[in-house]
């Protein structure tokens, strides 16, 4: 009997080895398309653009089972994002911080945008997808990278590429910075006086003599980014009796 019950036992074990040994198909690739590395200002609003394109069955026994995305996941600076690790999103959750926001969905959309970015913000963002099955459950290691910055260096260039501008005409200003400053108010001087605009984009015209002047630009909420000048000149120029003017803009070195 004793022998019996060993040679059951080994049976069993086989065919338990055998079971866990079974391999698992996955007709297709998981992909998940994050953007490259993003530069935020402290403050400011950024958008992770997302796609992805989930397992949709896997093939076990010669048997294919259709595979359904029920759970989407972002964490930071873990690159599994399972489990216990915490997350800034998840959509199971009721308790997300609201300055992570899930632009997407369970299909093939995964952007969260992230407001008032703040210094905890620079970090490694990953993505992770979970299925009815936990066969499709898988995060894509790679992730985005968000770097924060306090005082980014503000610059102004011109909307135009030509150098003189006729009287009468209409010139626009840009503001912008190497890092995204989104939903940051602008400054904008000019001969060191405030202006009453405050996006990024400075627009002038019809141009007068009193548009002349050196401009400078900087986020409202910190005076450290104040750009270079950038100098908006008139110079008169005499057509017959008519008199004109031209427009020069150059960069205050």
């Amino acid at each position: 009997m004793l022998l019996w019950d060993r040679g059951m036992l080994w049976g069993f074990l086989l065919l338990l080895s055998g079971a866990v040994g079974q391999r698992v198909i996955f007709p297709g690739n998981v992909t998940v398309n994050y953007p490259g590395p993003v530069c935020a200002v402290k403050g400011s609003t950024v958008t992770l653009h997302c796609t992805f394109t989930p397992h949709k069955s896997f093939i076990k026994d010669g048997r294919e089972y259709p595979l359904r995305i029920i759970k989407v996941v972002w964490c930071k600076n873990h690159e599994i994002c399972q489990g216990s690790t915490p997350s800034v999103y998840d959509s199971e959750s009721d308790t997300n911080n609201p300055r992570y926001q899930y632009l997407g969905d369970k299909k093939g959309n995964c952007t969260l945008q992230i407001r008032d970015i703040r210094r905890e913000d620079n970090a490694t963002f990953r993505f992770r997808m979970e299925t009815n099955h936990s066969a499709g459950h898988h995060t894509v290691t790679s992730g985005v990278k968000v770097t924060v910055i306090d005082d980014p260096q503000m610059t102004i260039i011109s909307s135009r590429n030509q150098s003189l501008i006729r009287e009468g005409q209409t010139e626009t200003l840009l503001c912008i910075s190497s890092c995204s400053f989104h939903q940051l108010e602008v400054t904008w001087f000019r001969d060191d006086h405030a202006l009453s605009e405050s996006g990024p984009a400075l627009q002038l015209g019809p141009l007068t003599a009193e548009d002349s002047g050196n401009y400078t630009c900087g986020l409202k909420t910190n005076s450290k980014t104040r750009s270079r000048p950038y100098e908006l000149r008139l110079e008169a120029a005499e057509e017959g009796i008519k008199l004109n003017y031209l427009t020069t803009v150059r960069l205050v070195l």
